[in-house]
């Protein structure tokens, strides 16, 4: 068998396929003929070369960079300074929060760039060949409400930007109709055909989309800030607001399952990043992005949100701080209408941006994975901005403190038991050696009962169950509060114990 200097070519999996191990120990099939034929085959799903791997430390930096620049990030302190914490202690949470959910971010991220597979194949591992539809399909629905979280506020800030051009936009299609204008419901569905449209051109307009976004957004938000700070005269009042906790007992009430809300804003990508990394050129270079980028983006668009609300309230005294928290609602009082359409197109652009990133990609690649002869990426796509609406997202965003205590909060404990059993299989059970070819056939060693390994599945439910029993039980409501952490832990444990010798 001819081997190249740097390289090596091995038989791995019950399929005989070899494999090329390169020197940096990316893993590619040299030939995809033996698995094209099988049923949970198809070209989306399928390992992505080596030379087509081609995404940079820039990359996974814009990235992270433009998925933090959206409306959710900058007034995700607004829930926590109104529950009680000063600025600093609201940021801190935050960074905190993203820290500690870049560990098994990046856990799972190294699997992507070593075998070039996305998230639901990668999960067959652990799950089996069919199994896998469980953690997908959990994974995916969360995806869909937040698609459709990210794509109202996309329609919003249009209607906005139309209204700066063209004052009459507002009555153009009558309304109301369930309490907005017929402007806004035709904005929300413009702004979602965007997404779709992009899902349907492909990864390769998405980095570009992600390279150019990253840093417009930023530049914008950044004037955005100076200006505020020129307005006001300084940092504004609610800078300098004092904790309403007396004792660090009163604090950590408030603070731990805050934090677990901070980590459940993320855990969706803890669990699909192989969807991004499978592209990616190097380990180091997805690692060292991902590094750099999640807790620094992530603190500096809240801090910059806190700031900029602060100054708000000097300069529109009159106007309710709630308000003042959205930037679509107070960039709507500047007086200047290119400012206005300036301003509302840089908010779609960041929503648009961290939308089809974080929201449609790995949906579209969940829902291909569980029908993969009938459904491709730009149908699960499809399918993901369908349900997305369903979900109704005028009303999950309604209230803020909800958003932050239930919906992020409670999503991240059955989130956290999946990402448990994930990275037991990968790093402790099967030292990161996995059958490429194997992921791919009905067959192959990854078959389990039936195409499904029962382990994985009583191990998530435990981690689900604990995690989850304390909205239900309130003498265990500590459980919930930890809900990301006991959801990973007790899946984690109940993964190795039972599987002491991978199948």
């Amino acid at each position: 068998m001819a081997v190249e200097d740097s390289n090596r070519e091995e038989e791995l999996g019950a399929s005989g396929t070899a494999c090329t191990v390169h020197a940096d120990g990316r893993v590619e099939l040299t030939s995809t003929y033996a698995i094209e034929a099988s049923p949970i085959y198809n070209h989306d799903l399928a390992p992505v070369a080596v030379s087509a791997r081609n995404w940079t430390t820039y990359n996974y930096v814009a990235l992270w960079f433009a998925m933090s620049a959206c409306i959710p990030t900058y007034m995700m302190s607004s829930g926590l300074i109104a529950s009680g914490m000063n600025a600093m202690q609201a940021v801190f949470t935050i960074m905190l929060g993203n820290t500690i959910v870049l560990i098994p971010i990046l856990l799972n991220s190294h699997p992507g760039t070593k075998y070039g597979i996305p998230f639901p194949v990668f999960a067959r591992a652990a799950y089996g060949t069919v199994g896998s539809n469980l953690p997908a399909l959990m994974r995916a629905v969360v995806a869909c409400g937040w698609f459709g979280i990210q794509a109202w506020i996309g329609g919003q800030a249009l209607n906005t930007m139309f209204l700066a051009l063209w004052p009459a936009w507002k009555l153009l299609f009558g309304g109301p109709y369930g309490g907005y204008m017929g402007c806004e419901w035709f904005s929300f569905a413009l702004f979602w055909a965007f997404n779709i449209f992009i899902v349907y051109r492909g990864m390769d307009l998405l980095k570009k989309v992600e390279g150019l976004a990253a840093p417009f957004v930023l530049f914008m938000t950044v004037a955005l800030f100076l200006w505020a700070i020129n307005q006001a005269h300084g940092v504004g009042d609610l800078m300098h607001q004092k904790s309403k906790f007396k004792t660090l007992s009163e604090f950590f009430v408030v603070f731990v399952p805050s934090l677990t809300g901070m980590i459940g804003f993320w855990a969706t990508l803890s669990l699909n990043m192989p969807d991004f990394t499978r592209f990616g050129r190097s380990q180091k270079e997805q690692t060292v992005g991902q590094i750099i980028a999640l807790p620094t983006a992530m603190a500096l668009f809240a801090t910059m949100g806190v700031v900029i609300t602060s100054c708000a309230v000097v300069i529109y005294p009159d106007v309710p701080l709630s308000s003042l928290w959205d930037p679509i609602k107070l960039i709507g009082r500047f007086n200047d209408p290119a400012v206005v359409v300036v301003a509302m197109f840089t908010v779609a652009l960041a929503t648009l941006s961290v939308n089809v990133a974080a929201n449609v990609v790995s949906p579209a690649n969940d829902f291909a994975n569980a029908l993969p002869r009938f459904i491709s990426f730009k149908t699960g796509g499809l399918i993901t901005g369908i349900v997305g609406v369903i979900m109704q997202p005028w009303r999950l965003i309604a209230d803020p403190s909800g958003y932050i205590f239930v919906w992020l909060q409670g999503y991240s404990g059955g989130l956290g038991a999946i990402a448990g059993v994930l990275i037991a299989d990968y790093w402790l059970i099967r030292k990161k050696e996995l059958a490429l070819a194997d992921l791919y056939l009905l067959g192959g060693r990854y078959k389990y009962q039936n195409g499904w390994n029962y382990k994985a599945v009583v191990a998530t439910i435990a981690g689900c169950f604990w995690a989850w029993i304390g909205a239900f039980v309130p003498a265990l409501k500590g459980f919930y509060d930890y809900g990301w952490f006991v959801g990973f832990g007790v899946s984690l444990i109940t993964y190795c114990a039972l599987m002491r010798q991978p199948k």
